[in-house]
């Protein structure tokens, strides 16, 4: 049997398991799609070769015997802020970085899992941005346009999942980095709670708003390497109760009072929503009203939420640059950045995390009226590549603010949000919008992405191979 692209995480676990394809066989073949995309695609900053080839043998063995995990044998990828033992953890920046020793937690359940780690995947400078390019790596290109980019900082794993070259793979989340290359990409990308997929070696990623999640083709998948990679380190300083993603799968979530919230939070510089992105995002809502949910236009009380991200992230962009082997290397809005980071790490920066309580009791009120709020995850469809690459600190700030003003709230609330495909532009431009809940909200969102999916089948949508793929496979 042999498993083509469309093949998604559960379909190929359930092949392994039944001995109708074995580890080995669809290693090879995932290596040989990378190889052939990486000269178009370029999603992989690392392909682990000889050691995924190694990790599929010892998988066939014990499917030989008999062993089961819930991936075991099957083929993922994972984001290069990740560490993943023997190999480096550049995060996007220039240089020769040492291998790491260990795997960092998320990995390490993957792992106990039985997932085959095929390579680590390309992402911007310490995930500062809604683009995946950079003179370390080069520019990541969307499967759906090579023209444009896939997102950010997420972009590798995006451009990886949508072009078929793995079922799903990790990313991380520190102002919508998993959300919005799912939206840029058509694919279903899962920001969950704060803890629930363990950062560790670090137990709060950029000052707690960055946190590990999932990207793949379908609300299953998804969910299924969400549940792999679920759990904490004995350390870890944010540790939710567990929940059972998978089982939420396909579960009927009731009639549910759905807030369509259009309106940015509130952003220091202009941001306005394209016609042609609201549309789609209403479609959505008005599914979901079909559906027999209860939709109304409402918007969060987000306040003054932008004053509270702001010191986390810079704060978090200081301590990776004062740990940065090469800073003569950096972009010089990072360091730019951290220079402000450095400014707001004391008051600022404390006031920001005693507020999150505040805001916690406020947008929590919101969900006594409102079950799950749906909104854009960018106002934009995904820009060119180089767009934003070489402008000044404040222009990308404010292109940024003006293509994703969306996402971010949720990161200072660590609370979860999954982005849901909502359609093309006329240019055939993918873009999302997100379903977010309050705090280990999880299987519901789940549960509405699920029914979405079942109406609206997104995940039989792919884009064209790549040239160089099309030439190989012919």
């Amino acid at each position: 049997m042999t498993l083509d692209r469309a093949a998604g995480l559960a379909e190929t676990a359930r092949a392994l398991a039944a001995g109708d394809v074995t580890s080995r066989a669809l290693v090879e073949r995932t290596l040989a799609r990378i190889e052939a995309a990486q000269g178009s695609i370029n999603a992989f900053r690392i392909v682990r070769a000889e050691a995924a080839l190694a990790e599929a043998e010892a998988a066939d063995r014990e499917l030989a015997a008999g062993v089961s995990k819930p991936l075991l044998g099957v083929p993922v990828a994972v984001k290069d802020d990740m560490d993943v033992a023997g190999e480096p953890t550049a995060f996007g920046c220039c240089g020769e970085f040492p291998p790491v020793a260990e795997d960092g937690e998320a990995v390490r359940r993957l792992r106990a899992a039985g997932a085959v780690i095929v390579g680590k995947t390309n992402t911007c400078e310490f995930g500062q941005w809604p683009f995946t390019e950079g003179p370390a790596f080069g520019a990541t290109r969307n499967p759906w346009s090579t023209a444009h980019t896939p997102g950010g900082s997420s972009g590798g794993s995006a451009a990886a999942v949508a072009a078929g070259l793995v079922p799903a793979a990790l990313g991380s989340d520190g102002a919508g980095s998993v959300r919005i290359p799912a939206a840029w990409t058509h694919l279903v990308g899962i920001k969950p709670q704060r803890g629930r997929v363990s950062t560790w070696p670090r137990g709060e990623s950029f000052q707690g708003i960055t946190v590990n999640g999932t990207l793949a083709r379908t609300v299953a998948d998804a969910a299924l390497l969400l549940d792999a990679a679920s759990g904490n380190h004995a350390q870890d300083p944010h540790r939710p109760p567990a929940v059972d993603a998978s089982a939420a799968v396909g579960r009927d979530p009731g009639r549910l009072r759905i807030a369509l919230a259009l309106k940015p939070p509130f952003t220091a510089v202009p941001a306005r929503l394209l016609p042609e992105v609201r549309t789609r995002v209403v479609e959505l809502a008005d599914r979901l009203a079909a559906l027999g949910h209860t939709v109304e236009e409402a918007d969060p009380p987000y306040g003054q939420i932008g004053l509270t991200f702001v010191p986390r992230a810079t704060a978090g962009i200081a301590e990776r640059v004062a740990e940065a082997p090469f800073p003569a290397l950096l972009d010089r809005r990072t360091l730019g950045a951290a220079r402000l980071g450095r400014l707001l790490s004391g008051a600022p920066l404390r006031a920001a995390r005693r507020a999150e309580s505040v805001l916690h009791h406020r947008i929590g009120g919101f969900f006594t009226s409102y079950d799950v709020v749906l909104a854009p995850t960018t106002a934009a469809p995904p820009p060119r590549i180089g767009a934003l690459l070489e402008l000044s600190g404040f222009a990308t700030d404010r292109a940024m603010i003006a293509a994703c003003p969306y996402a971010w709230p949720w990161n200072v609330l660590g609370w979860p949000g999954v982005n849901v495909p909502a359609g093309f532009t006329a240019d055939g431009l993918p873009v999302g919008a997100q379903l977010l809940g309050p705090a280990n909200s999880e299987p519901l969102l789940v549960q509405v992405a699920a029914q979405l999916e079942a109406e609206l089948r997104w995940h039989e949508k792919w884009p064209a191979p790549p040239v160089t793929e099309r030439s190989t496979a012919a």
